[in-house]
């Protein structure tokens, strides 16, 4: 049985791994546009320096990826304690996110009328809606205030969103489920802490986990799937279109090959995959179309550490939309994992663009860089010369899911089941993290061997 996969980021590599560990003598392609494997994720090393140009970890919380970190003989390494310090910048100051009630209480993020707000959360009726905005959501159970302080930073550090097009039902389904099923998000938690008591589990409204990478980056995965799959990756290959012929997939590339295969699976990113089925099935290049991907550049900058005031104790900062400012938020890369920065030296990651500012993505290097520093000086004080300088541009960045996404995932669900050998999968659909992308490489190696009769 020949399988083509389309895409050799986590999710092409890592379903490649599953499928020829259930059975090594499957006939699998991938092929994979770029001149190097792995998608956005890329680990740098610079003069001592380690920068990721995009993923830079994944939440220690999912038992799926843990073990296939274990099964590449990977050795994970969790963040340090002090990277559990999140910021908030509001009018010209740093403010730490509260982790406790009685942090919270005391925090200066939002005001008494908004922590008041907060209260009448367990007052509010349950939503009626199908699906709504992460912004209406927020505004509807928490207030105006916990909204833009909270929920507004998370969603721009997450998706680089807007949240004001942003799904809740499809973002954060586990709190969009949470209401459905206790009609309060404080009821939710207070049911769920009851429940956590009698199972000794821990439960809650957020995903928890440790964030986790490894010593030399995220890149090292890559690196190890690379060596694992060998010659079944073949690089600078894109697909250009689709045919179906003699009941078969004719690929044609941008190599000039055409490669023949029995089944196809979409791993790259939808914009690509709705590129190749436009001559194809314009039913499903329709749907691709309506999942946007906004620009993201990563500015990595290095300093020596007496060139630095602020203590940099923590994971970094995000900044709201509310306050109008030319970045998305600043992680203390060197402060989060070891091995980042050399000896007397630190790394800060910023990132510029998203749904809102897309265009602040796209300025050429020089005004770029002025900007981000620009930036720092005002928000943390800081304008030194920075010894290391590194741009990584994303010009489609992280996938969008809008209102109504569970829509089109459903019809694309469907025209998949309709059209025999041909998958979908990676984080255009059902979760744009490291850790979705291994359980959705799992999940469709599981149908896929089903189909074959595979056990």
């Amino acid at each position: 049985m020949s399988i083509t996969i389309v895409g050799g980021g986590i999710s092409g590599l890592s379903l490649a791994y599953y499928l020829l560990e259930k059975e090594p003598k499957l006939d699998i392609l991938i092929l994979e546009a770029e001149k190097r494997p792995g998608g956005k994720i890329w680990t740098d090393r610079v003069d001592g320096y380690l920068c990721e140009s995009g993923v830079n970890g994944f939440l220690d919380n999912k038992p799926r990826t843990l073990e296939f970190i274990k099964a590449l003989s990977l050795e994970p390494l969790r963040s340090y304690d002090a990277s559990q310090k999140r910021y908030i910048y509001k009018k010209g100051k740093l403010y730490r996110l509260p982790e406790s009630p009685a942090e919270f209480l005391s925090s200066g993020l939002i005001s008494p009328c908004g922590k008041g707000r907060l209260l009448f959360e367990i007052l509010t009726p349950r939503g009626s809606d199908e699906d709504e905005t992460l912004a209406s959501f927020a505004r509807r159970r928490l207030g105006k205030e916990a909204y833009e302080m909270f929920i507004d930073p998370m969603a721009s550090g997450v998706y680089a969103g807007d949240p004001e097009r942003l799904s809740i039902r499809s973002c954060f389904p586990r709190i969009y489920q949470l209401e459905r099923d206790y009609g309060s998000l404080f009821k939710a938690l207070y049911r769920l802490q009851r429940e956590a008591k009698k199972t000794g589990r821990k439960v809650g409204p957020s995903p928890g986990g440790r964030l986790t990478s490894f010593y030399e980056g995220m890149g090292t995965v890559i690196k190890k799937l690379k060596e694992y799959l060998s010659n079944k990756i073949k690089t600078s290959s894109k697909v250009l279109g689709i045919e179906r012929r003699n009941e078969r997939y004719h690929l044609h590339t941008s190599s000039q090959e055409e490669v023949i295969t029995e089944r196809v699976v979409f791993a790259c990113p939808a914009h690509e995959a709705e590129e190749i089925f436009k001559d194809f099935d314009r039913r499903f290049a329709h749907e691709l179309s309506q999942i946007p991907y906004p620009p993201v550049t990563v500015v990595c900058l290095g300093y020596r550490i007496e060139d630095i005031s602020h203590s940099l104790d923590g994971f970094g900062f995000l900044v709201p939309g509310v306050e109008k400012r030319r970045i998305l938020g600043t992680l203390w890369d060197s402060s989060i994992f070891p091995n980042r920065a050399p000896e007397g030296s630190v790394l800060l990651r910023t990132m510029v663009g998203g749904a809102r500012n897309p265009d602040l993505a796209l300025m050429d290097d020089k005004d770029l860089l002025q900007t981000v520093r620009e930036e720092l000086d005002h928000i943390m004080g800081l304008d030194a010369e920075p010894e290391l300088v590194r741009l990584y541009r994303h010009e489609r960045a992280i996938p969008q899911y809008n209102l109504g996404h569970h829509r089109i995932v459903d019809e694309l669900d469907r025209l998949c089941n309709s059209t025999d050998g041909i998958y979908l999968t990676g984080n255009a659909y059902r979760g744009i993290g490291f850790n979705d992308c291994i359980e959705n490489s799992f999940s469709l190696s599981q149908r896929i061997s089903e189909e074959l009769g595979i056990n």
